[in-house]
């Protein structure tokens, strides 16, 4: 519906009086209901660092919406602390409230007939869940990200949250005592803002800048500085402009924004997570994309950052070396970028880009140039072979072999895999296998940080695979494999691993392969039995019966039509 449309059921007609009147209670004057309504969606809260400084950045927006000369109206959305709750049952809500953050700021727009909206989301699911939103509404939207924590300090160390993580498998593993272990808890996180590497948070942020849908170096700004607020305050003024063009998402939200997003998110060395959500938006905005389309763009794009969680920096240290526009510019030099594509700016990738050089700067190092990259191509590999016949994916930077054949160590849950690293049981050459922690089997798809920290802290990390249909944190790395699909609880082959199996990772062949006959899987198969439901009512039980497979994005609406009514 388009927003002269809107504004009309609000100001035409005697029968449109209670509205008018129900709009006089929250500030409307006369000269009001002819402007714009624009939706501010934010996702304040003080559950998580990430999204406590969020109130002031919707204010800023809010003063700017209304000096544009809209009437900008706030209201919340949920928001759920991945790294409060890695490690336990809690976690299964994360990747649920993605869809829950997208449904709430649906209905909220189209309830209440919004001309425009504005997001403001600064954790990994509420930034994928506002684009869903913005995708399916396709009205005039842009998104402000809430901006980056700065590091923790520690012995001349950048911290991160990764770092408390990664001591806990290092006390383990007794490299470190518990004095220092504290030591660390104390200092990962100074303040407020989004996990500092280029995990999940900074990687989806440096995505949707990709797409055009927020402004240019906003997605690498720290959330405590008064360029972050400001930022939000021009997104307003932009919004606002976009809202009398009637620029709409879709508009911006094509195949070669998809293209270009999932091109930063290799040259950046960004997070596993970024497969699933941009899968997910794309569904949202009606654009083909496949798994297959991550692993055509890998080929040609080199890693240029030396990020965490493999890497060296943080993204606060992106920011100072040029942000994101120095590596799209880059990109964009060497053909690996559509400059056509257009922004919320009403401006093109290659009109924004225009002033930024082709080359980074030589004082620094966080970004490389192009002639001498971190890695030749990309680090986010699709692999497929009978573990995973719809694919998986496995972020293969900072890994010192890229093969590994080792005997299954088969676990039905992070749990039980946790309890047998920490307390030794996991050896050089064995290839870990963590199933039932898919979309539907978990339910919600985990992701398993503590586990692959565990290994890393250990100091297992080059010796030891890992393969799982749950997902991994941004900050993990090694030889890790995860969105195994099909998934343990429908019957993937996954499930029918068994303890001692010969496994093979190969990232070079792009292989994932349990070593056994196909007749033998057959039996396998003929005694299998799909497990109980973990959880029969409420949005758990809702969420197992509706997600589709992570090589859809995990998506919960992608239905179809049949004689029986709407499948999945």
């Amino acid at each position: 519906m388009s927003g002269k449309l809107r504004s009309r059921i609000i100001t035409e007609g005697i029968e449109r009086t209670p509205n008018r009147a129900m709009l006089r209670a929250v500030g409307f004057g006369d000269e009001d209901f002819a402007k714009p309504i624009v939706g501010v969606a934010s996702c304040y809260s003080t559950i998580t660092p990430c999204n406590m400084g969020l109130n002031a950045l919707a204010e800023r927006a809010l003063a700017a919406l209304r000096e544009a000369g809209t009437m900008p109206q706030i209201f919340g959305t949920i928001t759920v602390s991945d790294g409060i709750s890695m490690g336990t049952e809690g976690m299964k809500y994360s990747l649920v409230s993605r869809e829950v953050i997208a449904d709430s700021i649906e209905t909220v727009c189209q309830a209440q007939m919004m001309d425009g909206l504005l997001a403001i989301g600064g954790c990994d699911k509420n930034m994928p869940g506002a684009m869903i939103a913005i995708a399916r509404l396709n009205i005039p939207s842009i998104f402000v990200y809430g901006g980056t924590i700065k590091a923790g300090h520690y012995k001349g160390q950048d911290l991160t949250i990764v770092s408390a993580f990664e001591a806990v498998g290092q006390y383990g593993a007794r490299k470190i005592d518990a004095a220092e272990l504290l030591e660390i808890e104390r200092r990962a996180c100074p303040g407020a803002g989004s996990c500092g590497g280029m995990y999940t948070a900074n990687t989806m942020s440096a995505a949707i800048e990709a797409m055009g849908l927020s402004l240019p170096y906003s997605s690498t700004m720290a959330a405590e500085d008064e360029e972050k607020a400001e930022s939000a305050a021009e997104s307003g003024r932009v919004l606002a402009e976009a809202v009398r063009q009637q620029l709409l998402p879709r508009q911006i939200l094509t195949r070669k924004a998809f293209e270009n997003a999932i091109a930063v998110v290799m040259a950046t060395g960004g997070s596993t997570n970024a497969v699933l959500h941009l899968l997910a938006i794309a569904h949202a905005a009606e654009v083909p994309l496949t798994l297959d389309d991550f692993e055509a763009i890998r080929a040609r794009v080199p890693v240029l950052c030396d990020l965490k969680p493999s890497g060296r920096y943080v993204a606060t240290d992106l920011h100072r070396a040029g942000g994101i526009p120095q590596v799209m510019k880059i990109l964009l030099a060497h053909g690996v970028l559509h400059g056509d594509a257009l922004t919320i700016t009403g401006k093109t990738i290659a009109e924004v880009l225009k002033d930024v050089p082709a080359e980074p700067r030589r004082d620094q190092d966080v970004i490389r140039p192009w002639s001498d990259p971190i890695y030749e191509s990309g680090h986010l590999a699709i692999l497929r072979g009978n573990l995973a016949r719809e694919g998986a994916v496995a972020k293969i930077s900072g890994i010192k072999q890229k093969k590994i054949t080792g005997p299954a160590r088969v676990f039905d849950s992070e749990e039980e895999c946790l309890k047998a690293i920490l307390s030794g049981q996991i050896r050089a050459g064995d290839v870990i296998v963590i199933r039932y922690e898919g979309p539907k089997g978990g339910p919600g798809m985990r992701e398993m940080l503590a586990p692959t920290s565990a290994i890393i802290g250990a100091g297992l990390g080059d010796s030891v695979g890992l393969i799982t249909d749950g997902r991994f944190s941004g900050g993990t790395y090694g030889m890790v494999v995860g969105h195994v699909a099909p998934e343990a609880a429908v019957g993937g082959e996954i499930a029918l691993v068994e303890e001692g199996d010969s496994i093979t990772i190969d990232a070079e062949k792009r292989l994932l392969q349990l070593n056994v006959s196909e007749e033998e899987l057959q039996r396998r198969r003929a005694r299998w039995r799909p497990p109980a439901p973990r959880y029969t009512r409420g949005v758990l039980a809702k969420y197992a019966r509706l997600v589709s497979s992570s090589s859809r994005g995990a998506v919960t609406d992608a239905f179809h039509l049949t004689d029986d009514g709407p499948v999945l």
